[in-house]
């Protein structure tokens, strides 16, 4: 007959062997496919109440097997029933406490660095996980699992911000919305502050203006988290004033003078103590410069008559040099036919230059002298050659002012031995001067 504690604990093992003692076949056979169920159930779903199921049942096998076995009591003890049912269960309890705590302890350091905000050591732990684990202790690991989930969400939401360093705002506000949503889970606090600093660590960016663009970004938004929200307002204040120095300088260097002048003022409107104001303060003259400059070049690009362009409408250019007599470069623009034989000396680049001369058309001047030639049709006539008249406006470029407006008269070769016409004889011609009679008629406009 069976010995009662042999059964109950063969029966502890959940492997039938009490029943096997008894010689309950059927019973054995009966319990194995409930047993294994049982664990599968636990394995499937992780869930403590599968797990209490599986120690109920544990339970009842024990006291059925002890309940069946003192209905028939043995004589006496029997030893071997004893040990052989020690030797089985023992072992398979021992185990299965054994994977337990190590399952448990793999669940201690997974919450360990979660705490920390160390996801990789989070899921460097939980890697320990098998299927030893998830048999005997599914619940725990299926926790473990959670956070390696959560840990991904966070890694995802991570990428979308690194993608936004260079200056994706869509990403930027993706990557926000995922940390919100980690962030509205218990237990998320860490990690979620660790991304979230790792990210903010990694600005100001090389590029200003992207720098400038992600911090506008973090300062005007207002919705989410104050775990979020907080520290994002204070990373913008804190690269904010660099950014846009940094994006002024590069904007300048793109000539885009305008938005580069924009960027200077709002340091000196927004942090007017900031150590870099007068760095910005440079840069707003710089670029207010750059502005005048290059409207004057537009402007004396679009002259071609004395009504047009810079002639129509002069502009200042701040950095131009004093016009000094004898010295100074000059810029001409309008009916640019005369002056183009000027001496190369006397001209200078809009930027170097103290001058804009303006010059008309050239018409009918003074009268030099009257000779007489035979016309093509044999009788002779007069012909009276003038001097070429020239309206001429010189303006400082350092204020745009007007500070010369008079007309000059080019002498010029008169009288040639052989006249060149067409058609009739004419009465009046334009003497034709040379580049001297050139030189001597503007170089008193510009003090030469």
């Amino acid at each position: 007959m069976p010995d009662p504690l042999a059964v109950a604990v063969g029966n502890a093992s959940l492997l039938g062997i009490g029943y096997l003692l008894m010689n309950r076949r059927g019973l054995f056979w009966s319990a194995a496919p409930v047993t294994v169920a049982l664990w599968w159930l636990t394995y499937a779903t992780a869930a403590t109440w599968s797990e209490v199921l599986l120690v109920l049942w544990w339970a009842a096998v024990v006291a059925h097997g002890l309940w069946l076995a003192r209905r028939h009591p043995s004589a006496g003890p029997r030893r071997g029933q004893r040990v052989l049912a020690l030797a089985l269960t023992v072992p398979v309890l021992a185990a299965a406490g054994w994977v337990r705590a190590d399952a448990y302890g793999i669940e201690d350091a997974v919450a360990g660095a979660r705490a920390d905000g160390d996801c990789g050591a989070a899921v460097d732990a939980q890697d320990g996980v098998r299927f030893r684990h998830r048999l005997l202790a599914a619940p725990a690991a299926a926790r473990g699992d959670a956070v390696v989930v959560t840990c991904e969400r966070l890694d995802t939401a991570e990428g979308y911000l690194s993608t936004a360093l260079t200056g994706d705002l869509d990403s930027l506000e993706t990557g926000f919305a995922r940390l919100g949503g980690v962030l509205g889970e218990p237990g998320n606090e860490r990690t979620v502050e660790a991304a979230l600093k790792d990210f903010l660590g990694q600005l100001p960016t090389d590029d200003g203006c992207v720098t400038m663009s992600i911090a506008d970004w973090l300062r005007k938004r207002e919705d989410g988290p104050r775990d979020l929200t907080g520290p994002a307002a204070a990373t913008a204040a804190r690269i904010t004033p660099g950014a846009l120095v940094k994006c002024g300088d590069a904007l300048l260097a793109d000539n885009r003078w305008a938005d580069a002048q924009d960027r200077y003022q709002r340091l000196l409107d927004d942090h007017p103590g900031d150590a870099r104001a007068d760095d910005a303060r440079e840069g707003v003259r710089k670029a207010g410069l750059a502005i005048e400059l290059n409207r004057v070049e537009n402007l004396v690009t679009a002259a071609d008559s004395m009504g047009s362009g810079y002639c129509g409408k002069p502009a200042k250019y701040s950095a131009a040099p004093a016009y000094r007599k004898g010295k100074s470069g000059v810029v001409f623009a309008g009916d640019t036919e005369y002056t183009d034989k000027l001496p190369e000396k006397w001209l200078a680049g809009t930027a170097a230059a103290a001058l804009v001369v303006c010059t008309g058309e050239a018409k009918s001047g003074d009268a030099i002298e009257t000779c007489q030639y035979r016309g093509h049709d044999g009788r002779i006539g007069s012909v009276r050659f003038n001097k070429l008249a020239v309206r001429v406006k010189a303006y400082a470029l350092r204020t745009g002012k007007l500070v010369t407006d008079r007309t000059v008269q080019m002498n010029g070769e008169s009288c040639p031995g052989v006249l060149r016409y067409f058609g009739e004889l004419p009465s009046q011609m334009a003497a034709t001067p040379s580049d001297a009679d050139v030189r001597d008629a503007f170089g008193p406009v510009i003090g030469r």
